[in-house]
């Protein structure tokens, strides 16, 4: 059969295109995934959880081999070694991101879609993007002309009559720092600490295949919904792409269609471009890859949101309490003040549980990520031809140095915040946190792990010398709190070889004019220069917005569907 529309990539913004594609009854379309499908009734518990922390550590629901350099890497100094590879917890599932996300629920500032607006991606200023961002959302606590009442993604925030013991502490620690509560994060934005709004709906996450794949959507003739299938070459006919290349449940099948849209995220979408021809046209030639399009835009540029914590140990009284699963209910964002930066260009999450596991609801943290983020020096790249080959991924993180420093500051406010009254009755032995390997692998999802950390969590709420022993010799992996505190040197250290991302993999197939080199595709999400292809996700933002990217993403996905069902 052929179709309409061939969508490669059942995530967040996969799940939105079919759902309004396919309301147009004469227009056909098929959804590719390549891990499992979430249908109603019959989504993985790890899934529903309103707690993230057991689908994000779930291997069932990721990109398993693939993995990421998050620190610069030097191209010009052959004799330096590369930073280690992590492992990146890339989705895998029907629905994506959104359904082993954080559920964080947030827009970002106007100014990200006027500066969107500003690099070449005309008619994506905030006045512009607002509507969609209404469109998509079920706003349950607020009404008013920032907000929407009837789409099909409920967000809501978790009341303060709910917080646990940490989570009052943060927020008082921010008040005494000089921060107002904003009641709405998805109001004015200024700042502020507020409860943190999240895509969330009694208890239960609601991914975007859950908010746009429902019984009745499924139930649609004009759509077609193929899990188990990973998409393994694009199909051109005289330079027009007119299909795709499968193995469904391990078997090849060929599909054609009118038009087929990348949507599987800023690493995956750049590598399926190359695979076919389309990008910078020596890195093609060097695998031998014939050059269908010289874009030299893909796959460079990738950006995220650098990331470091400070964890404590948290007392019993202050821990969860049972009502309600979500571990972060508080946040703030503030200004670094640096030359040029926007308002709210930092923000801080305080979270009251760190894993899934025993030892986890023992360990706290203020989270602190750059909101607004300079480093564009990352880079997805194909280490081979075959598709089943995961690509080259270098985040950059730290690139630029304004990056460096905020995180240096912030770190030194978390650390004021940390000692101060309110956060010192509810917390003790405050130390830079690593999601290191060791981290990564004792939050696996498994009896072992569930044992290792339930024997360990008794010792840690034994004595407090105990306790201390415990932190320094087995959960401290590097320099101490007293010695990052008091050396400049070792709080940068600590910074280079700690900051993560936090997986918010974006920008790595821009949208952009005409006259820019570097533009992948244009404000519509059409491959320049190639008939036939689309790229609709995070990777065409001309620069990440301060915000977790689901949102954006959602939004970015109505807005490209309705510009699609219009014609464009």
């Amino acid at each position: 059969m052929d179709y309409d529309t061939i969508i490669v990539g059942g995530g967040s913004a996969g799940s939105v295109l079919a759902n309004r594609l396919s309301a147009r009854s004469a227009h056909t379309v098929l959804l590719c995934e390549a891990g499992q499908d979430t249908p109603d009734g019959k989504v993985p518990p790890e899934i529903l959880d309103s707690y993230p922390g057991v689908a994000y550590f779930d291997p069932r629901f990721h990109w398993t081999e693939l993995k990421v350099r998050t620190q610069v890497v030097s191209h010009n100094d052959p004799s330096r070694d590369p930073p280690p590879l992590r492992k990146y917890e890339q989705a895998r599932v029907l629905g994506g991101g959104s359904s082993i996300n954080g559920q964080l629920a947030n827009r970002g500032a106007p100014t990200d879609y006027d500066e969107w607006e500003s690099r070449g991606a005309a008619g994506w200023g905030w006045e512009s993007v607002l509507p969609y961002f209404r469109k998509l959302e079920r706003d349950v606590d607020f009404d008013g002309p920032l907000h929407g009442k009837d789409g099909r993604i409920p967000i809501r925030r978790i009341p303060r009559e709910a917080w646990c013991g940490h989570a009052h502490a943060a927020a008082q620690a921010f008040e005494l720092a000089g921060f107002k509560y904003l009641p709405d994060q998805n109001g004015v934005f200024q700042d502020g600490y507020f409860p943190i709004t999240i895509s969330n709906f009694d208890e239960k996450r609601v991914s975007a295949a859950a908010g746009y794949l429902d019984s009745s959507v499924r139930a649609r003739g004009n759509l077609t919904i193929s899990t188990e299938t990973l998409v393994r070459e694009l199909v051109f006919e005289d330079g027009v792409c007119r299909g795709v290349r499968a193995m469904v449940a391990g078997k090849p099948a060929t599909f054609r269609a009118k038009e087929v849209i990348l949507s599987t995220g800023a690493i995956h979408s750049p590598a399926h471009l190359m695979r076919a021809g389309i990008g910078p046209a020596g890195h093609l030639r060097d695998l031998g890859i014939p050059v269908l399009m010289n874009l030299p835009g893909v796959g460079q540029r990738l950006m995220d949101h650098p990331s470091i914590a400070l964890a404590s140990y948290l007392r019993p009284r202050a821990r969860l309490d049972g009502r309600t699963r979500r571990h972060i209910h508080v946040a703030m964002r503030y200004s670094s003040g640096i030359p040029g930066a926007p308002a709210g260009d930092m923000f801080v999450a305080a979270a009251s549980k760190s894993a899934w596991h025993a030892v986890g609801e023992q360990i706290a943290s203020l989270l602190v990520f750059v909101n607004k983020t300079y480093s564009e020096a990352g880079q997805v790249r194909l280490a081979s031809v075959d598709p089943t080959v995961e690509p080259i991924v270098e985040f950059n993180l730290l690139s630029d140095s304004r990056d460096l420093e905020r995180l240096a500051d912030g770190f030194r406010r978390m650390a004021a915040m940390q000692v101060s009254a309110p956060l010192r009755a509810v917390t003790t032995d405050p130390f830079p946190a690593a999601y290191s390997d060791r981290v990564r692998r004792i939050g696996v999802v498994n009896t072992r792990n569930k044992i290792l950390t339930g024997l360990i969590s008794k010792l840690l709420d034994g004595p407090a010398p105990l306790r201390r022993y415990l932190i320094e010799n087995f959960v401290v992996e590097g320099d101490n709190f007293t010695e990052v505190m008091n050396s400049e040197e070792k709080l940068e250290s600590f910074i280079r070889r700690a900051t993560i991302g936090v997986w918010h993999a974006s920008c790595s197939c821009r949208m952009g004019a005409d006259g820019d080199p570097m533009a992948v595709t244009d404000p519509a999400g059409r491959v320049r220069g190639v008939g036939g292809l689309r790229v609709v996700d995070a990777s065409l933002f001309p620069v990440v917005p301060c915000a977790n990217t689901n949102i954006p993403t959602l939004m970015t996905a109505e807005k490209i569907a309705d510009a699609i069902l219009a014609g464009a």
